[in-house]
């Protein structure tokens, strides 16, 4: 099936286009080229470039590389049971893409996606137009980094990052750093920082966290073994209401590790309930909610122990006992203010999550706060649908296994349209 030129537009014709050159598009071009099935990626920047260009230096997966798996191809190095780092998870994305040759534009914006009186979709981009018959969008969902608005009030003097900037302790000013947030992102950077010897200011937020290692294997090898990535987002307790969720907190780094931010606080490290202010002269405000949510992170983290104890008592696993965990750090009085000049704070390193930017997709499938309304990747527009969200089916959506997972039911669902297509 090869590329023609739209009868009625007088523009060249594609059965499929694919907005983002990811893993997630590079998925689903492998299941397109494997079917004969004509198709174009289009690419604002290059191949894999958000492994380099939104990670910083010493990042890892939190994911062991046994699971990183795609269309065709997996992780073939020496260390199943560790944890890729930045370039090596770059590279390996890369090369993958070189296993099959996609057909990829790079450094092609795409400007508007609108539905073609015809039939089809007109894709108007930077580099000309497209009429396609059906258009994936693998763009991801991370695409606006979030800073709230009392940042702007912060003194002048103040170095002020998104997490999705920060590549090393070393690009920051001299001094002590804040870093608001303790998603994924923000609970490794702020490691980050405190093994380089700063002084860090930690604003913790709501997000949950898991043990890295419980009973002799990783949590993530448990979790697989019971089939939690693979369980449907609508038979989640919350249901759809899990999109909204916070990752749990845990690192790859130095071969994989808790993170325990109550240990961390006993090395010096100082934290606070969630951030809700500051005033023009540096003094900055927090909720009395460290102590509770350092509570819920754990009460999650031994909830997860409690489900692998059953499914291996069930299963009649011999698996080595483990000592439960036993906070090492309580906060005595939570404090809720802080001066940052007092403190010698330089720095604010933001993270406190993304917000999604469709702009150019002007199709009515979006709910009222922009996100994306699909069933496991299709929308109600016919042609039209979505790859690699987090949560997208399950919560192994997010994971290189599921992306290739999901992408090749959205295969399967566009072969029908592109039969059509060929016969008519």
């Amino acid at each position: 099936m090869t590329a023609q030129h739209h009868p009625s537009a007088g523009i060249e014709h594609r059965d499929v286009v694919i907005v983002g050159a990811g893993q997630a598009g590079l998925s689903i071009s492998r299941h397109l080229t494997d079917r004969g099935v004509d198709h174009l990626v289009l690419e604002r920047d290059t191949i894999a470039h958000e492994w380099l260009d939104s990670r910083w230096d010493n990042f890892t997966l939190v994911t062991p590389n046994w699971q990183c798996v795609l269309p065709g191809y997996r992780y073939h190095g020496c260390d199943p049971h560790g944890f890729m780092s930045r370039d090596e998870v770059y590279r390996w994305v890369r090369d993958y893409a070189d296993t099959f040759d996609p057909p990829v534009r790079e450094h092609v914006t795409v400007q508007s996606v609108t539905q073609a009186p015809g039939g089809g979709f007109d894709v108007v981009t930077s580099a000309g137009r497209w009429h396609a018959g059906q258009v994936v969008v693998a763009a991801g969902g991370y695409h606006e980094p979030i800073v709230p608005r009392f940042a702007e009030r912060l003194p002048a003097g103040i170095t002020q990052i998104h997490s999705a900037h920060y590549r090393s302790a070393a690009d920051l000013p001299d001094g002590a750093v804040l870093v608001v947030g303790t998603g994924q992102s923000g609970a490794q950077i702020a490691e980050d920082l405190h093994l380089d010897g700063r002084a860090v200011h930690l604003a913790v937020g709501n997000a949950p966290r898991v043990a890295r290692f419980y009973r002799g294997r990783d949590c993530v090898a448990w979790l697989h073994d019971m089939g939690h990535y693979d369980i449907p987002i609508e038979d989640q307790p919350g249901g759809l209401g899990k999109r909204e969720n916070t990752n749990h907190y845990v690192t790859g780094r130095d071969g994989g590790r808790d993170i325990d931010l109550r240990r961390f606080a006993r090395e010096g490290m100082s934290l606070y309930g969630r951030m809700t202010d500051v005033s023009a002269d540096g003094i900055v405000s927090f909720a009395p909610t460290l102590a509770a949510s350092l509570d819920a992170a754990d009460a999650v983290a031994e909830s997860i122990k409690d489900s692998i104890d059953a499914y291996i008592e069930r299963a009649g696993i011999d698996a080595p006992q483990e000592a439960r965990y036993v906070p090492v750090w309580r906060p005595e009085r939570e404090v809720t203010e802080l001066g940052l000049a007092e403190r010698g704070i330089t720095s604010v390193v933001w993270s406190v999550g993304y917000r999604t930017d469709y702009r150019w997709l002007r199709v009515g499938v979006f709910d009222g706060e922009g996100h994306p309304c699909h069933n496991r990747g299709v929308t109600a527009t016919p042609g039209l649908y979505f790859l690699g969200l987090p949560w997208l089916h399950t919560w192994g959506s997010g994971r290189f296994a599921a992306v290739a997972r999901d992408a090749e039911f959205l295969a399967e669902q566009i072969m029908p349209a592109v039969r059509e297509t060929a016969a008519a």
